[in-house]
């Protein structure tokens, strides 16, 4: 199997800042869910979507191997799925083929990608190309983008499940069965119905995630200059478990999370001409320069994109 990731390299003793991020974030949704009740929906909205969000921010991290050198504990603290529609197993083996730093953006054989091949656009209707254009913005990424997103992922599920079944259930049936004790949790314990859970928690949780991913890429014939830094990002940065300085994540993906603004400060000069000077001034000049406008063309721009319908766009 040439061309995968390898593994990553295991720390040598407990991470215990992302330990205690770790609790921070399930006891705050523990707690938050509790109290849902006597939380106005104004307040129980943003704080639901940072602890959904934040929570896909640790699940990122641990599947890069962190925080200990026991990958079954590693994947413990990242199965439970706060997000209820992204099994752990899947997000690992999709993140670690997008890895595959020479494959970025392709439609095809980036996992993560948001380009659809050529050929593909060409047969997509008026209102299909329509919605590609209107996801690469930011404001149509972050209203539309988690539904595409979630309807999209679950058709391909579908299919995997035809053509895989013992594959694709052993990856599904214990993802279930968390996600049936999260709802019991939250029906029985909590008091909260699953529509309100999915509207303050679910929906704005994954599209304040999709901030994160928006511009971290770009097709560029030199991979390096696929990857993308967003600079100054102090609140976001946070959040995002400074993955807004994207390039370093490519560079040393086992490097832990609060590492990396040190390792980008020390080496920023090199780093930003390696990656073409593909660089923002905080995720506010992403707003101010993609809110209402697209980021790219949604047809990615080689011919040579194999044009066999697989891409995930």
């Amino acid at each position: 199997m040439s061309g995968l990731p390898r593994e990553p390299v295991l720390p040598q003793r407990v991470e215990w800042p992302t330990v205690a991020l770790a609790a921070a974030i399930y006891g705050g949704w523990m707690l938050l869910t509790a109290m849902q009740a006597a939380v106005p929906w104004w307040l129980l909205l943003p704080a639901g979507a940072w602890l959904t969000a934040w929570h896909m921010s640790l699940q990122h991290e641990v599947l890069h191997g962190h925080p200990t050198a026991s990958r079954r504990l590693n994947d413990l603290i990242g199965f439970v799925p706060l997000s209820l529609w992204l099994p752990y197993a899947r997000y690992r083996e999709d993140h670690l083929g997008h890895h595959r730093d020479g494959n970025l953006t392709d439609p095809v054989d980036d996992p993560e990608s948001y380009y659809v091949t050529q050929a593909a656009f060409s047969r997509r209707g008026p209102l299909g190309r329509a919605l590609l254009a209107t996801c690469n913005t930011l404001a149509g990424r972050v209203l539309l983008g988690p539904a595409r997103g979630i309807a999209g992922f679950l058709a391909r599920e579908a299919r995997a499940l035809c053509r895989r079944p013992a594959a694709t259930l052993r990856v599904w049936l214990p993802h279930l069965a968390a996600g049936l004790a999260i709802t019991l949790w939250l029906h029985a314990a909590c008091g909260m119905s699953l529509l309100r859970y999915v509207a303050c928690f679910v929906y704005p949780g994954y599209a304040l995630a999709l901030v994160r991913s928006f511009a971290e890429h770009r097709a560029a014939e030199e991979h390096r200059h696929r990857t993308a830094i967003v600079e100054n990002a102090p609140v976001l940065g946070l959040l995002f478990l400074h993955n807004n300085l994207h390039v370093v994540h490519h560079l040393r993906p086992a490097l832990a999370w609060y590492c990396i603004p040190a390792f980008y400060r020390a080496r920023r000069k090199q780093l930003v001409r390696m990656n073409g000077g593909l660089l923002y001034d905080g995720y506010a000049d992403v707003v101010r320069r993609f809110l209402l406008r697209r980021h790219h063309d949604p047809a990615h721009p080689s011919p040579d994109a194999p044009a066999i319908g697989l891409e995930r766009g």
